[in-house]
């Protein structure tokens, strides 16, 4: 029942916003009283804490085993990094949008659980992006921090607009994000 109260609160998070979506909502779409709810969940916020803590914990356990894939160059690691992202919302779409949406609904103590976990999937990045320069993979002359913050902008703003059953799946997405970002939009000479 747990995750039932869970993935429904996404639904209507994501529909309603967390601030309209009441108890009693959650306890209606479900047929159950509000003391089920209560039985699993203190309060709305703990769900949504739920919600984000499982989202950003999943993203960084796939990014970890990328990272830790030492047969990949540091370009295609940032490919399957890419890729990740976009696919993800073609698997847990409103959960990202929940995610991206809703996490100025937590209060500071819960935000204290979840902020280092977005920390590190940055770091994580960065680190990536870094290594890269290093291993002349990259330009170098591009500030790695702003460089990462460009790569998260374009991946985690494309939950709003990306459609997995339209018409470019999330491979032909990340590989247009992938291309734009490492080869550039300018012309290169013959």
């Amino acid at each position: 029942m747990k995750e039932r109260i869970m993935e429904t609160s996404i639904l209507l998070f994501a529909k309603k916003g967390f601030k309209e979506t009441s108890i009693q909502d959650i306890a209606d779409e479900l047929n159950v009283t509000k003391g089920t709810f209560y039985y699993y969940f203190k309060s709305k916020e703990e769900v949504l804490l739920d919600i984000h803590r499982s989202y950003i914990e999943h993203l960084v356990e796939n990014q970890e085993t990328i990272l830790r894939a030492d047969e990949l160059s540091c370009a295609e690691k940032l490919y399957e990094m890419i890729f990740k992202l976009i696919y993800d919302i073609k698997k847990e779409g409103l959960r990202a949008k929940v995610f991206f949406r809703e996490m100025r609904h937590l209060s500071d103590n819960h935000l204290l659980s979840i902020v280092p976990k977005r920390d590190q999937f940055k770091m994580n990045l960065q680190d990536l992006i870094e290594a890269g320069i290093k291993a002349g993979e990259f330009r170098g002359d591009l500030p790695a921090d702003i460089v990462t913050l460009g790569i998260l902008g374009i991946t985690n703003w494309s939950y709003f607009w990306f459609q997995p059953s339209g018409e470019r799946s999330s491979q032909e997405v990340a590989a247009i994000f992938y291309n734009m970002l490492v080869d550039g939009l300018q012309l290169k000479g013959e």
